[in-house]
């Protein structure tokens, strides 16, 4: 039997972490190895847990979830998924948060099964968002400013044709099985691609290059380039 997906619940409520903590361990394959109360907390229980996924509150008293989940991003070795919660699925800074390294979000009125299935999703390093959320969230990165668009160009540029193809399709949403069908390629073949984009560009996961991607597109589109 495959190890159980080890999560860290980070939430300075305690009946948001209870809650949390209850559904989550009503699916077999997950552990709720330990919770933290603020993100500067973070570091030390990760050292101390290891675990895989980490649901993150952005608003915290101390530390915010966005700078913790961005010391995260930073750190050497292995790093957890992190999935950032937040109560308005409108929040701007839901964006920040996944440009600082978070794999995703989940609003905490999201039905329980679905929190579950997120967090198996990002474990596996897939999208924790469905298509269409993750193209409203990618979508409120308008108006790219020119040299945030130029960095973005710059790093797609360091890509090969077909790293490229893909970091586009992940911009969209697409599934590693669709953007295999897409492109002609094996499951594998695209998750290798994706791998090396990322050690290319210096980022964490996907949701990063698919922002990336949108800056750069964004960029092509805009009037007079």
């Amino acid at each position: 039997m495959a190890e159980p997906i080890r999560v860290l619940l980070v939430d300075d409520d305690p009946l948001v972490c209870a809650g949390l903590r209850l559904m989550l361990r009503g699916a077999p394959d997950l552990e709720v190895v330990g919770e933290a109360a603020d993100g500067a907390d973070v570091p030390g229980a990760v050292e101390r847990l290891a675990p895989d996924v980490v649901l993150m509150d952005i608003r915290m008293p101390y530390l915010d979830g966005i700078s913790a989940t961005r010391a995260l991003a930073a750190r050497s070795g292995r790093r957890p998924q992190v999935i950032v919660l937040t109560t308005f699925d409108a929040d701007g800074t839901v964006i920040e948060a996944l440009r600082a390294g978070a794999s995703g979000f989940l609003v905490k009125h999201t039905p329980p099964e679905q929190i579950v299935e997120a967090v198996r999703r990002a474990a596996a390093g897939e999208p924790v968002l469905s298509p269409g959320v993750a193209r409203t969230l990618i979508s409120h990165v308008t108006g790219a400013p020119d040299a945030r668009t130029r960095r973005a160009r710059d790093g797609l540029a360091r890509l090969t044709g077909r790293e490229r193809e893909v970091a586009l399709a992940v911009a969209e949403g697409t599934s590693n099985a669709e953007i295999a069908a897409l492109l002609h390629l094996s499951v594998g073949a695209v998750k290798a691609h994706i791998s090396s984009a990322l050690a290319k560009l210096g980022l964490v996961n996907r949701t990063q290059l698919a922002i990336l991607a949108h800056d750069a597109r964004t960029g092509e589109e805009s009037p007079g380039r």
